[in-house]
């Protein structure tokens, strides 16, 4: 009995590592953008302004964007955009993007940074479907307000086609990400769908999203299930 149990105590941490290492590092991604979008809403006073996610085409989420330990300045991130649903209704699956430069705001500490965008117009989401898109340059971007009942009708952003907010530390707020790139990540593509496909057939509802991304469409939904005008 006694080597049966010293056996069970062995093998049990390996099965629970097996287990853990068969979950893609996509996937640990979209569990972690929905943790990151549930706490940032979850906080009415400071969380993204109602308004503005509910008139939002599409929303950009990438957990523990990075700033290189190596390289002075440099600055890289994975995650995801999901745009509307068919008639504006709930959500797309998630289509994976890589993030890299810009400033992103690491002053306000912290050598790791969520990013949270929020694409606010067709012409914003056709910018970020080609193969890269500079935000300054090919999009024109600005830090969005932070406070769900925020007044967020001034000009810059209305004339914007991306909001952008970062949060370090547990300090959620607006930042620049002037120079920033963004462009389709085909590695986590491949892990989430098991074939190459392109992020504007993710986001156009082609390709039916992956169970582990369950969780983070409907948390989306729960904040904002369907676009207003």
């Amino acid at each position: 009995m006694k080597f049966h149990f010293c056996f069970a105590m062995l093998v049990a941490p390996a099965l629970f590592t097996t287990v853990a290492s068969a979950q893609s590092d996509a996937e640990k991604r979209l569990m972690a953008a929905q943790e990151m979008f549930g706490e940032v809403m979850g906080v009415a006073e400071k969380a993204v302004p109602q308004n503005l996610l509910d008139r939002a085409d599409c929303v950009v989420l990438v957990p523990g964007m990075k700033k290189g330990a190596f390289i002075v300045g440099a600055k890289y991130g994975r995650g995801f955009l999901q745009c509307r649903g068919a008639n504006d209704v709930g959500w797309s699956a998630p289509a994976a993007i890589r993030v890299e430069g810009g400033s992103v705001g690491f002053q306000i500490g912290g050598s790791e940074t969520d990013v949270l965008m929020l694409v606010m117009n067709e012409s914003g989401m056709k910018r970020l479907l080609k193969n890269k898109t500079t935000l300054g340059a090919d999009a024109s971007v600005a830090a969005g307000p932070v406070g769900r009942t925020a007044q967020a009708e001034t000009d810059a952003y209305m004339r914007a086609e991306i909001l952008t907010w970062s949060r370090a530390r547990g300090l959620f707020a607006g930042i620049s990400l002037q120079g920033a790139s963004l462009r389709p990540d085909d590695k986590a593509n491949q892990e989430l769908y098991g074939k190459a496909v392109a992020n504007a057939d993710v986001v156009a509802g082609k390709v039916p999203a992956p169970k582990a991304a369950a969780g983070l469409i409907s948390v989306l939904n729960k904040y904002s299930s369907r676009k207003t005008k």
